[in-house]
């Protein structure tokens, strides 16, 4: 399997242009308000993906944007601007960097504060510490992708598979650990600059009696699943594959009962449909085929681009802000419904008009089809 490297990784002059339009009509709703913004998803929304994070695991990010009457600024330590000026021409992009010092923990407050001519209370922002938190409004506005946004997230997309289905391929059974299995996907992802912000790796028993079998070293001897949600450029894509050494493992079985299921959600989550109709739909899917609650046991999956999942959402939270958001076109969703014993349908798709394109694809695996959507199939390897 030979995954082709893409002529650019990700397209940030394109996407921090193409992101203006929706920049602008967010601040409209809050009339024109000051707007700071301080978390990955939404710096990465608006700059293009260009602050890769330092820690993964921040929940703010290196890099603040402000948005104002004043003009546009990146807000970073003097540790971190020397990068983003050096890696990326951010004053092309428009952007004022105005750095503060690392080890004060209000500075890049009140540089924001400074900037905007106005008192911390009064400006919008994606955090609880200041302002007024509009985060919900935000995700809404940032869920419809851009055409760049979206052609970064399909490059993202097939990596993805890629990485997942030579991990899956490595898998000697017997022999192979799940941590060995697991590297190999890691080392695919980050060839060509992406990393995984979840991954799961695990086998047999664990695999059968958990939902999140991660990997401890065990040797992995007659089921597998790999599961990564790859982030590159502030986008994430999920996906999942199976593989198992007999063709009449009950996994096999088990996967193709669920997908019901996945078809219910997924053709629920189309124009003219809101995101309530498709996780009651979700609920349907598993009494349908006599597992009525099903959904409980497992986290569900959903919209994807510049989060994990841009939302949680689970049947009957009707006062979700969410819950009435209509399904619109060109917004990315990774459903991840799942049966207890090792099966689990997860992979991402663009919303169209008319259907739904399979992105975490490399072309190179084995698919079913099930009421005319795509998934990857459980693979049998000897």
């Amino acid at each position: 399997m030979r995954f082709v490297v893409p002529n650019r990784v990700i397209r940030i002059g394109e996407r921090s242009v193409a992101s203006r339009a929706r920049v602008d009509a967010l601040r409209a709703q809050f009339d024109e308000r000051n707007l700071v913004l301080t978390t990955p998803g939404s710096v990465n929304w608006i700059t293009g993906g260009l602050s890769d994070p330092v820690d993964l695991t921040a929940s703010s990010d290196p890099a603040w944007v402000v948005e104002s009457k004043h003009g546009r600024a990146l807000i970073t330590s003097e540790i971190e601007a020397p990068r983003l000026q050096g890696d990326f021409d951010v004053a092309s992009l428009g952007w004022e960097v105005i750095t503060v010092p690392w080890f004060d923990a209000y500075a890049p407050l009140r540089a924001a504060s400074s900037f905007c001519g106005v008192a911390p209370e009064d400006l919008l922002s994606d955090a609880d510490a200041f302002g007024t938190n509009i985060t919900s409004a935000i995700v809404r506005t940032r869920m419809v992708l851009s055409e760049p946004e979206r052609e970064d997230l399909r490059l993202l997309g097939a990596l993805a598979a890629h990485a997942l289905e030579v991990g899956v391929e490595s898998w000697r059974p017997g022999v192979s650990t799940d941590f060995e299995i697991a590297a190999v996907v890691s080392r695919e992802l980050e060839r060509f600059g992406a990393k995984a912000a979840c991954l799961i790796v695990g086998g047999d028993d664990r695999l059968r009696t958990v939902r999140h079998p991660l990997a401890i070293g065990a040797v992995v001897d007659d089921a597998l699943m790999a599961v990564v949600v790859a982030r590159r450029g502030g986008l994430h894509v999920a996906a999942t594959r199976s593989a198992v050494t007999n063709g009449d493992d009950p996994i096999v079985q088990l996967t193709k009962r669920l997908e019901p299921v996945h078809h219910a959600v997924l053709s629920s989550s189309r124009p003219g449909q809101s995101w309530g109709d498709a996780v009651e739909a979700l609920a349907k899917g598993y009494e349908n085929i006599g597992q009525p609650g099903a959904w409980r046991e497992h986290f569900q999956g959903g919209p994807i681009a510049f989060e994990q999942r841009e939302f949680e959402l689970a049947p009957g939270q009707t006062d979700s802000p969410y819950w009435d958001l209509d399904c619109a076109v060109n917004t990315a969703v990774a459903w991840n419904p799942s049966l207890r014993g090792g099966a689990k349908i997860e992979e991402t798709y663009l919303v169209g008009n008319d259907g739904f394109e399979l992105i975490t694809n490399s072309g190179a695996w084995a698919t079913s089809t099930d009421g005319g959507v795509q998934h990857s199939q459980v693979k049998v390897v000897q």
